[in-house]
This record gives structure tokens, C-alpha cells and sequence, in this order.
């Protein structure tokens, strides 16, 4: 069994900053990619950023130059940091990891269970 969790979510003023914290636990043998998504009211949930287990990253293209991936993979954690926050950026914001949970078995994606993030103008 693997949980996910995610925290640092809240209210923050349009330019301010919010750190989101993700971390897996359970019966893990490996991570592979860990990922970002976000959902606005009323749509689909979208990727925000992506990071592989050997630090390449990806962003969409709405939050480039603003927000950063990052990964501690000793903890079992990604990290998200928003930086020059817009009121479009307001959404529950989801982890996403890909697991392995023992040598010969395949991956699986793990989803926690959404942060709110809300920005003010």
C-alpha cells in the first residue's frame, strides 16, 4: 500500500509565494517520475510540472519561469514552489508519483488527495 499526501496549500495575495509539499510512504521500492497537476473549478485537471528520477524537469507553459520542481528522494517527497502567484493559478493542486513497489513488478501512479490553493487579487 503507498499514501500520498500533500500540504502548503492556502490563501495567498496575488504576487506572493506558497510552497506545496508531497510525500509518498508505504511499500515502496522506487519513484520514478513525480508530478504536479492542478484543477480550476468547473475544469479538467491539467499538468502543471513534471520531474524524472534524474532531475529533468517540465512545466506547462502558464507557470514557466514562475513555478519550480524539485524532488528529495531520500524523504520520498516533491516540492512545488509558486512564486509570483496570479489569481488564474487558483485550483486544488494534486501529487502525482509514479511507484514501483518491488524489484519485478511493474510502476503504478499513486494520487493524493489535492491541496487548495487560492490567490486573491
Amino acid at each position: 500500500q503507498v499514501q500520498v499526501v500533500e500540504s502548503g496549500g492556502g490563501l495567498v495575495q496575488a504576487g506572493g509565494s506558497l510552497r506545496l509539499s508531497c510525500a509518498a510512504s508505504g511499500t515502496i521500492f522506487s519513484i520514478n517520475d513525480m508530478a504536479w497537476y492542478r484543477q480550476a473549478p468547473g475544469k479538467q485537471r491539467v499538468l502543471v510540472a513534471t520531474i524524472t528520477s534524474g532531475d529533468v524537469t517540465n512545466y506547462a507553459d502558464s507557470v514557466k519561469d514562475r513555478f519550480t520542481i524539485s524532488r528529495d528522494n531520500a524523504k520520498k517527497t516533491v516540492y512545488l514552489q509558486m512564486d509570483s502567484l496570479k489569481p488564474e493559478d487558483t485550483a486544488v493542486y494534486y501529487c502525482n508519483v509514479e511507484v514501483r513497489t518491488g524489484w519485478s513488478t511493474g510502476t503504478r501512479d499513486y494520487w493524493g488527495q489535492g491541496t487548495q490553493v487560492t490567490v486573491s487579487s
